[in-house]
């Protein structure tokens, strides 16, 4: 009797390699920043791209969304956008005497908030709530957002006529914040020949499933971290708040933020425990963004990127962790 055949689960480390390759078709040369977009879809943050026009930022997004079998939703941030363009609003019917609400962009899986320092700060607001509760309050009603929900950022650091620059509460909102930078030189010869007749983000299909990743977001929560390694995080974020270039060091919240994308950093890598180098690796992108360093910090040469290198080198790693 011939044994039925055995259909092949996919391992996290799997599905998390087919999401990068996919992505990687298109944004050709960064492979650790489409690994840490990724990583954070998968910490369940939000991610803000930021860099100068033309590098990618909006591929990148793009390219993560269409890797997904997922619903996702462009919005153009501009000046003239209210909030109700984001959450919906409710259309009064004349046939059953009710109110019917019109969900906005926000009821998708993947949004992309493109250029989101050109809208006014009324209109950013509007997408605490969303980002940080995943849901939305409409004329007193509450509507949940389905999971996996990711805000995907973009705004542009060169250009600031005509913007609105995002406040600290906001910027926390973020749990990683990224800039592509320029290829190098093989990358961009790559990017040339693959302009061809068809462009490659048209052409590109999804690769995970909703209730893929889904499970792997449920994987990441269960990754194990070890009391030492937690006493790690929390000398890191004493140190910072004792930095003398420092104003305003990591908040709890920061801690926790970085816990998520060590875990799910870890996950990447197949394992299910996290690594002090698992800390290395994502601190930069969930830290930089939540410091604030003194005033005469730019005189000094002190950057974000600096300070925290300066944290991971000056703090002891736990014995154990």
């Amino acid at each position: 009797m011939t044994a039925a055949p055995t259909t092949q689960i996919p391992t996290f480390a799997s599905l998390f390699e087919a999401i990068t390759d996919n992505i990687a078709t298109v944004i050709r040369g960064k492979e650790r920043e489409i690994q840490l977009a990724v990583v954070c879809l998968l910490a369940e943050g939000h991610l803000l791209i930021e860099d100068v026009p033309g590098v990618g930022k909006t591929s990148l997004a793009k390219a993560l969304a269409a890797s997904l079998e997922c619903t996702w939703k462009r919005v153009q941030f501009t000046p003239d956008l209210l909030p109700t363009d984001l959450v919906g609003v409710s259309i009064y019917q004349r046939s059953t005497e009710t109110f019917d609400f019109r969900p906005g962009p926000l009821f998708a899986n993947i949004v992309l908030a493109d250029e989101i320092n050109r809208a006014s700060p009324k209109t950013q607001s509007a997408l605490l709530e969303a980002m940080e509760e995943r849901q939305v309050s409409v004329e007193g009603r509450t509507h949940p957002l389905s999971p996996p929900f990711m805000v995907i950022a973009t705004q542009n650091p060169v250009e600031q006529e005509g913007t609105y620059r995002l406040p600290e509460s906001q910027l926390d909102r973020f749990l990683l914040r990224l800039s592509l930078g320029y290829p190098g030189r093989e990358a961009e010869l790559s990017i040339l020949d693959a302009q061809g007749a068809t462009d490659a983000l048209v052409v590109l299909r999804p690769v995970v499933s909703t209730a893929e990743v889904i499970a792997m977001i449920d994987a990441v929560r269960n990754v194990h971290l070890a009391d030492p390694l937690k006493a790690y995080l929390v000398d890191l974020a004493e140190a910072s708040r004792k930095h003398p270039g420092i104003t305003l060091g990591m908040s709890p919240r920061a801690t926790l933020q970085l816990a998520r994308a060590t875990r799910a950093h870890a996950a990447s890598s197949g394992r299910k425990y996290g690594t002090p180098d698992d800390v290395k690796a994502v601190a930069s992108a969930v830290l930089c963004h939540r410091l604030v360093l003194r005033a005469d910090a730019a005189a000094r040469g002190l950057t974000a990127q600096r300070a925290v290198a300066e944290l991971l080198a000056s703090v002891p790693i736990s014995r154990g962790a």
